[in-house]
């Protein structure tokens, strides 16, 4: 569920990347950040621990327009990729409106994609957030690598369900602003159709 501020007249959404450790869902938020208007973005905040990092920064989107005379915020998220770090990820993702999966290409990480999806999975469901109505992006990062299985062979055991698939360099901003608009624009349209988000 968006938050409300009346008095700015803004609706803020939470949007929310996820997937296993090194997967490329920190460099997707710092190309993001990087690349959006000075004006555009709030600070960005890092959460470091010994062996991981959560990010978080604002995105006020100037071209988005109104929705029932509020401006549209985005406030975007990562989580720690490693296991260790469940009760951070729940934490993360509760409240979120719209949640990007970022899968690791390579063949050596694909336990690691099941496994940090059904754990998603299961921190929705804790949160009362259902993964099969959340507006959601499947994105495939790192296909540049030679170890990279075929993009058949991951959207076969990750994609959930009819959900749109980018295939992205996140470290070349390939696939970055793809997936970001996919979020924004399912979000976006649940507004518009009056549906509670998150």
């Amino acid at each position: 569920m968006p938050f409300i501020n009346y008095a700015h007249r803004e609706l803020t959404c939470k949007l929310v990347y996820y997937g296993p450790g090194l997967g490329g869902k920190t460099t997707n938020l710092q190309w993001i950040y990087e690349k959006s208007a000075p004006d555009a973005k709030g600070k960005m905040v890092s959460l470091a621990t010994e062996t991981d990092r959560t990010l978080f920064f604002d995105l006020l989107p100037l071209s988005l327009g109104q929705i029932r005379g509020f401006k549209i915020r985005f406030q975007l998220y990562t989580v720690p990729g490693q296991i260790f770090y469940d009760a951070s990820r729940r934490l993360i993702v509760k409240g979120a409106d719209a949640v990007a999966f970022v899968a690791d290409s390579q063949k050596a990480r694909f336990d690691a994609n099941i496994e940090s999806l059904r754990n998603l999975e299961e921190n929705l469901r804790q949160n009362g957030i259902d993964l099969a109505t959340i507006p959601y992006v499947l994105q495939l990062n790192k296909r540049d690598l030679p170890t990279a299985l075929p993009r058949e062979h991951l959207e076969k055991a990750l994609r959930f369900r009819n959900e749109p698939v980018f295939e992205a360099v996140a470290v070349q901003g390939i696939g970055v602003f793809e997936t970001l608009k996919s979020l924004v624009k399912q979000t976006l349209a649940r507004l518009r159709a009056g549906v509670p988000v998150g």
